[in-house]
């Protein structure tokens, strides 16, 4: 019998951060009856600053970091993460860590435009808008001649820029999209072969005290085994090289239950967009961290490691 009643939950205040975390509060409260839920919303560094790129300004971190110090320094009993794309690459604090990982979304980026249905369409020179270094490096691999464009800010933000002419498409994440229903935004899901995802992108994870072994049991109800083993692959990978927002990176595991392996396929490219490595290769789902290392180190033998000492100014 767990002796919890009550839980507070960390967010962001945008309209996505709180769906999550609305998400979450129910699936517990679904799960446990008669648990309390409160739900602490906090603007964070990142939602403030966005006039100037991630890449620039100490990563996607920034959105979680403060939420981090404070869960710790109000000693809340838990605090729900971003979803694991890029905002959960960053390292944790130490006594903190991804207890349960729920079932993902689809992990694809999204091409979104009001005047043209696929990448292909858009007229030589046409302007995208995104905050990611690893879709503008692919949408250059994709259309060298288009013209890739810093733009940040929450989804609503995004769409209202794009709505207003200063792009002629945009690129988000399709799980983003279709949790808030907005599907019909979507013009084209831009298959992984086109633009590999983020590493753990479309997953929701919850972050809370690791050495709290009941807070983790009260969680336990959520986590979802086959999303779990994909996403510690991509997660392995992304830690091996140091992977942050300063780096374009990707990686995307594809689980077959029935031959119980994984396919994991890793991309490292240099911020300026002109160098690309790739790496695949096949293990067993038993063993997910021990795949993505590899992959990793794959990439590393490829000279990612001279792409990433360079911009981290240090040998990985």
């Amino acid at each position: 019998m767990l002796s919890i009643t009550k839980l507070r939950i960390a967010t962001r205040k945008s309209q996505l951060a709180m769906w999550q975390a609305e998400y979450v509060r129910d699936r517990l409260m679904a799960a446990h009856s008669g648990l309390e839920v409160e739900l602490v919303a906090l603007s964070t560094k990142g939602d403030k600053i966005l006039d100037t790129p991630l890449s620039k300004i100490g990563g996607k971190g920034l959105f979680v970091k403060e939420l981090e110090d404070a869960r710790t320094h109000a000693r809340w009993p838990c605090r729900y993460c971003r979803p694991l794309d890029e905002r959960c690459t960053h390292a944790l604090p130490e006594g903190l860590g991804l207890s349960v990982i729920l079932e993902g979304a689809d992990p694809t980026d999204a091409f979104v435009s009001n005047h043209y249905s696929s990448i292909d369409e858009l007229p030589e020179g046409a302007r995208i808008g995104t905050a990611s270094l690893r879709r503008g490096l692919q949408m250059r691999e994709a259309r060298p001649d288009l013209q890739i464009l810093n733009l940040r800010g929450n989804v609503q933000t995004r769409l209202g820029k794009l709505d207003a002419g200063e792009f002629d498409a945009i690129i988000l994440a399709t799980s983003g999209l279709k949790r808030l229903g907005l599907d019909e935004r979507i013009a084209q899901a831009l298959p992984p072969e086109v633009c590999l995802p983020a590493c753990g992108q479309g997953a929701l994870g919850i972050e809370c005290r690791l050495h709290d072994p009941e807070l983790i049991a009260l969680l336990a109800p959520l986590d979802d085994a086959d999303t779990a083993t994909r996403v510690r692959a991509e997660r392995a990978m992304n830690t091996r090289l140091e992977g942050g927002c300063q780096v374009p990176i990707a990686g995307h595991a594809v689980l077959d239950i029935e031959n119980e392996t994984l396919w994991l396929r890793g991309l490292v490219g240099n911020p300026e967009g002109t160098e690309v490595l790739r790496a695949e290769g096949r293990g067993s789902m038993h063993e997910p961290e021990a795949l993505g290392i590899r992959i990793a180190e794959e990439l590393l033998d490829q000279g990612a490691g001279d792409i990433l000492a360079e911009v981290y100014g240090r040998a990985i």
